[in-house]
């Protein structure tokens, strides 16, 4: 339609917000560009899904760069493009099914500029390397069935963690998880290697967001570690890709979203007491503390995941391994140069003290993290 090219003509290739009144000028003055402007946005989305993104991906960054009112149109693009398939890939419909109900209601050139700012970051996404396949790409993978009642379990009891106002609860009831975790990872493997072999490694990704987003990513990188996967950590998108099986893909996601509720809590009142003492040094502080978190998470959560393997004796050693090799190779061929970043020492001792005392409640295992080096103790 005329209209709709004109405005994307002065607002989509131009930088500017003179540009952008101009093609919101455009499209507020032709209410019957409507569908058209849908179908132009549908299309937008599917590009994105071309070039390796999927919905929670971009959902992320508009919610990082722009505002809710495009997040809700985007929503409502994204439902529309996918409900064009009968199956879609794994995870997709949980990305799906999390997007806002509500559509944005504005006027017509309040809501004609919003579209434009959002079809402006649609149109400069990059490429990145796909976590899976696309709608409509053939091979899907296996159809999601459900949660498997181990990972029911684990998810109450982090949900319980989270909850509670007695860090000596929440520290039982995490290692209690982390361990049913690791027993968990362990049965997935044995049943595999009892099995064809013709499961492979997948990948997912998850938020990684500022501020303090590289001691997040680090806490990240040990949480995937522990749970035998690889995490690859993409600071200017705000994700980290992780590559592994998917029943420990799915464990990485539960553990390090509870982790980084109960590290953020425990930060904020050891901050407060600081605070009330007299000391004023919050950033300091706060980086300090989560660094000090994710480093020592890292020691605890290996030691439980070593002491759970310990008990299936030598016969899980070839399982493990064979695992291990599948998930490097896979994570290689995704990102095969990656950049490895040794993190800036801190200055609070204070902060780096309270956040090893809160990974210590917090709980047990992991490896110092392959692509990111906490610093030494200050």
């Amino acid at each position: 339609m005329e209209a709709v090219d004109r405005a994307f003509a002065a607002a989509l290739y131009t930088e500017g917000d003179a540009a952008l009144d101009t093609g919101a000028s455009l499209l507020a003055a032709a209410p019957d560009t409507d569908a058209e402007l849908a179908l132009r946005g549908r299309e937008f989305v599917r590009r994105a899904w071309d070039r390796g993104w999927q919905p929670a991906d971009v959902v992320r960054i508009v919610r990082r760069d722009l505002d809710e009112p495009h997040v809700r149109i985007l929503s409502g693009l994204i439902r529309d493009e996918l409900g064009r398939y009968e199956r879609l890939p794994a995870r997709w419909q949980g990305q799906l099914d999390e997007l806002p109900d509500e559509a944005w209601r504005a006027d017509r050139f309040s809501y004609a500029t919003a579209v434009l700012e959002l079809y402006r970051l649609l149109l400069a996404l990059p490429a990145i390397e796909p976590a899976g396949p696309a709608p409509g790409a053939g091979v899907l993978g296996p159809p999601v069935h459900g949660e498997p009642k181990m990972l029911g379990r684990i998810r109450a009891l982090l949900a319980k963690a989270e909850a509670t106002g007695f860090p000596e609860e929440a520290e039982a009831l995490s290692a209690k998880a982390q361990e049913l975790m690791a027993r968990h990872s362990v049965d997935e493997a044995l049943l595999a290697g009892r099995g064809p072999g013709d499961e492979v490694p997948g990948a997912c990704r998850i938020g990684v967001d500022a501020p303090y987003e590289t001691a997040k990513a680090i806490l990240l990188d040990a949480v995937a570690s522990a749970n035998h996967c690889r995490a690859v950590w993409n600071a200017e998108l705000g994700f980290s890709t992780v590559v592994g099986f998917e029943a420990d893909l799915e464990a990485v996601e539960l553990l390090y979203t509870s982790l980084l509720v109960q590290g953020t809590a425990a930060m904020t009142k050891a901050e407060a007491a600081q605070r009330a003492g007299g000391r004023k040094r919050t950033k300091t502080f706060r980086q300090s503390f989560l660094l000090a978190y994710a480093g020592r998470l890292g020691d605890l959560l290996a030691a439980t995941a070593r002491d759970v393997e310990a008990e299936f004796g030598s016969s899980l050693l070839p399982v493990l391994a064979t695992r291990a090799v599948a998930v490097a190779g896979r994570a290689e061929e995704m990102f095969p140069r990656t950049v490895s970043t040794r993190v800036r020492g801190v200055f609070d001792e204070s902060g780096w003290r309270d956040g090893r005392a809160a990974a210590d409640r917090a709980h047990r295992a992991s490896p110092q993290p392959r692509e990111l080096r906490p610093p030494a103790h200050p």
